[in-house]
């Protein structure tokens, strides 16, 4: 199998799950902040339906909250590997305010692209793959 016709490449970039072809979103770039959240209402390729049900997307939270839990372990794991929180040198308070730095900035970086392969996580537990 090849990086161009995985599954898994397709779910990053937010690909219709059926075809794995046609677009979710309408715009390309998840930094476009305006147009961030705007899908297709079905597949431009296939027609697959991605507006299943009217609140089909609530569901797409937990998997969000999934993605910032592991954002977080990942940036206090980087942290702690690259001693940049050693736990006995500077004091708890300067750790804790250096792993909320590290983490709230990421999180507010990383937040266009969380929310939109949350939202293609959730559309691929509900369609089945040709």
């Amino acid at each position: 199998m090849t990086w161009e016709s995985s599954k898994f490449r397709s779910l990053l970039l937010c690909k219709c799950p059926q075809c794995q072809i046609g677009d979710l979103f309408l715009e390309k770039n998840a930094y476009r902040l305006r147009h961030m959240t705007k899908m297709h209402a079905s597949c431009p390729q296939c027609n697959e339906d991605f507006q299943r049900e009217p609140g089909f997307y609530f569901g797409a939270a937990y998997v969000s909250y999934g993605l910032t839990v592991a954002l977080w372990v990942a940036v206090l794991v980087a942290l702690t590997t690259f001693n940049a929180i050693g736990w006995i040198e500077f004091g708890f308070y300067t750790h804790v305010v250096t792993f909320l730095t590290v983490g709230i900035t990421c999180l507010l970086l990383l937040l266009p692209l969380v929310y939109r392969i949350s939202r293609s996580i959730w559309i691929r537990m509900f369609v089945k793959a040709k």
